[in-house]
């Protein structure tokens, strides 16, 4: 059995190729050698609800298949899938089950694949959900830590540093936001002064955290791009970002395609943090989870040896 994290993607600044672990939850993959030919999902537990077991509709068994197919296995795949993060929550649940399944699946070969290679056949999993690929969940949530991802065919993986104190607040207002609708609405055409402000903000970003300059951090962590048009897909948005900012966090934005909201903080501020932008949920009707977690290094991992 394999256990895969949850994930921020996009971390405000870095759309489809930035994203950090978050491990305070996770989904987890058995995968068992078969006498029959073929990638089958025999079980689905946890919090997800409904999910298909067709492995074509359902991002671990395509993933796990794309392995199977790639490398002409000899014998089938079974998968046990217990959900831990919840479905349409913008934490990354669709890639932590695909990346599960393959570091599940890779258990069970003579001879496993790399990260690297382990990658491509996630992203192919992910795609299930979001329709497109790109890796600002698979990449952490396999690698561990914050992670930036320079292409998809051919990626470039990178892990960078996280400044010391720093944890990540996690707010998830019980709303489902599909990926593929959160990306519908995005608009095709970008503003040339806007283009340019993001650069600046994610070069900033990552400039601050290999340099420890938390206020470079703070000043470029805003997302002029994507959270402009998705911020209307979540009630109280606004509010609940104002009441992280008043509460010194270093940025606050949405997690991947939503509704789940997050916040860098300093650690003596996460806990004020989360429960003001909770209670700015609920002042717009919304009941929330809250968890604060360190984003660390580690990504997914046997539970169990092979």
């Amino acid at each position: 059995m394999a256990f895969a994290p949850a994930t921020v993607g996009n971390v405000a600044i870095g759309f489809d190729i930035l994203g950090h672990t978050f491990p305070a939850i996770g989904d987890r993959v058995r995968a068992t050698r078969s006498a029959r030919s073929g990638v089958r999902i025999t079980k689905i537990t946890g919090v997800a609800g409904a999910l298909p077991t067709d492995v074509e509709r359902n991002t671990a068994g395509k993933a796990v298949l794309s392995l199977a197919v790639a490398l002409g296995l000899s014998f089938g795949v079974d998968l046990e899938i217990d959900k831990g993060i919840p479905l349409g929550s913008g934490l990354g649940g669709s890639a932590a089950s695909a990346v599960a399944a393959v570091v599940a699946a890779n258990a069970l070969l003579e001879q496993p694949l790399s990260r690297l290679e382990l990658l491509k056949h996630a992203l192919q999993g992910e795609a299930v959900a979001s329709g497109s690929l790109h890796a600002d969940n698979v990449a952490p949530a396999l690698f561990g830590g914050l992670v930036l991802t320079v292409g998809t065919d051919d990626p470039e993986v990178r892990q960078i540093p996280v400044p010391s104190g720093i944890r990540c607040v996690l707010v998830h207002p019980r709303l489902f936001v599909a990926t593929r609708d959160a990306r519908a609405i995005l608009s095709p055409v970008l503003k040339m002064p806007d283009v340019i402000r993001q650069t600046a903000n994610l070069a900033g970003f990552l400039a601050g955290c290999f340099t420890n300059d938390l206020p470079l951090i703070r000043h470029a962590f805003v997302d002029v791009l994507i959270e402009p048009q998705r911020a209307r897909l979540i009630p109280g948005f606004a509010d609940v970002k104002r009441a992280a900012m008043a509460s010194g966090a270093l940025g606050c934005s949405i997690s991947g395609a939503g509704p789940s909201v997050f916040a860098w903080c300093e650690e003596s501020h996460a806990l004020a943090a989360s429960d003001r932008m909770a209670s700015a949920f609920a002042r717009h009707g919304l009941t929330c989870d809250q968890w604060i977690a360190e984003i660390g290094r580690d990504g997914a991992r046997l539970l169990e040896p092979r």
